[in-house]
């Protein structure tokens, strides 16, 4: 048995020699029939007649098991269909207490929006609080509803 070390991504082998991975970067290249009874690699053959074949080392993606990337997230929220949250006009909730709820619940709520909001409901009987992936609209409903108010989602048929 030899022990090689290897520098490049590919080693040439004859056609009975087989090379086992000990560890990292050190391998042992033996001679003869040999059943490789350890960790497969990608061995493509020069093809019949020819002197042996290449061992090329597989590709390796560095995941977090179970987690998205930033962009796939941003593209699959893009990708949704947008649903709005409506605010309905109730006769229990101060109107201040309407705007400090929006202001919690919604991020990057304004003052002026919250108060257009509420006076939206209020006058007609329902506004649009914001169009977002259904996902999220359904979050802010459920915080909308659990600070008193009462609140709803619906498709949207324009874009975000």
């Amino acid at each position: 048995m030899e022990t090689a070390i290897c520098s490049g991504s590919r080693i040439s082998l004859s056609p009975y020699a087989v090379i086992n991975s000990i560890s990292g970067d050190k391998m042992t290249l033996c001679k003869g029939q040999y059943v490789n009874l350890g960790i497969p690699r990608a061995i493509s053959a020069a093809g019949p007649g020819k002197g042996g074949g290449l061992l090329e080392r597989p590709t390796i993606e560095r995941t977090t098991p179970g987690r998205e990337s930033e962009f796939d997230v941003r593209k699959s929220r893009k990708m949704s269909p947008p649903y709005r949250v409506m605010l309905h006009n109730d006769n229990f909730n101060k109107r201040e207490y309407v705007v400090q709820v929006l202001m919690k619940v919604i991020p990057g709520m304004t003052l002026d929006n919250a108060v257009n909001i509420m006076q939206e409901a209020h006058i007609n009987g329902l506004s649009v609080v914001i169009i977002c992936a259904q996902a999220d609209a359904e979050e802010h409903c459920m915080q909308l509803r659990g600070n008193g108010l009462l609140s709803s989602i619906e498709p949207a048929s324009g874009g975000c």
